[in-house]
């Protein structure tokens, strides 16, 4: 029984940290888009807001004990957190089309909205996915001060690649010395 509950740990585990991967990949390429082409930007953080909902439900999910009016509540509290991200990342939109922010402005504002709204469903959800906040709202304030920013976004998605899974190597060895 211990060696299923072993497996479906280091299943978890990868699971969680692929989806880490996935989403520092993913908000890199945002990043890029949007110091290229704040246009472009906009309409692929509306689109990451709908992407980073989903893995939020579907690691939701793999946490709960599958049973089904669990699922219903997370998909529930899961949709309406993300759906009202978006009606803020939409007032954001409106702002910048009334002249109020220029268009990167608006891409900062929009990046740190996803932020806030990724590292508070981190709390419920698990750690990574607060790092992943973190690391967007760190990623808006590096790209306000340094112009070869992406460069140090990488490097910075890099070390919290390899720390999360030294942190979890060290976690298993104090558990199974």
């Amino acid at each position: 029984m211990q060696e299923n509950q072993t497996i479906s740990e280091k299943v978890k585990f990868h699971v969680e940290e692929g989806i880490l991967i996935l989403l520092l990949i993913l908000s890199l390429t945002g990043i890029a888009i949007t110091d290229f082409s704040p246009d472009d930007g906009y309409g692929y953080w509306i689109i990451m807001v709908f992407v980073f909902g989903l893995f939020a439900i579907f690691i939701a999910w793999l946490q709960s004990k599958h049973k089904d009016g669990e699922f219903k509540a997370i998909v529930k509290e899961q949709s309406i957190h993300w759906l009202i991200s978006l009606l803020v990342v939409g007032g954001a939109f409106l702002l910048q089309k009334s002249g109020q922010l220029t268009e990167e402005s608006a891409g900062q504002v929009i990046l740190l909205i996803l932020a806030l709204s990724t590292m508070l469903d981190g709390l419920r959800i698990g750690w990574r996915f607060s790092i992943v906040g973190l690391f967007l709202g760190s990623s808006s304030v590096i790209g306000a001060f340094y112009d070869m920013f992406i460069w140090i976004d990488i490097a910075v998605a890099i070390g919290i690649v390899i720390l999360t899974f030294l942190w979890h190597y060290w976690m298993n060895s104090k558990i199974n010395p």
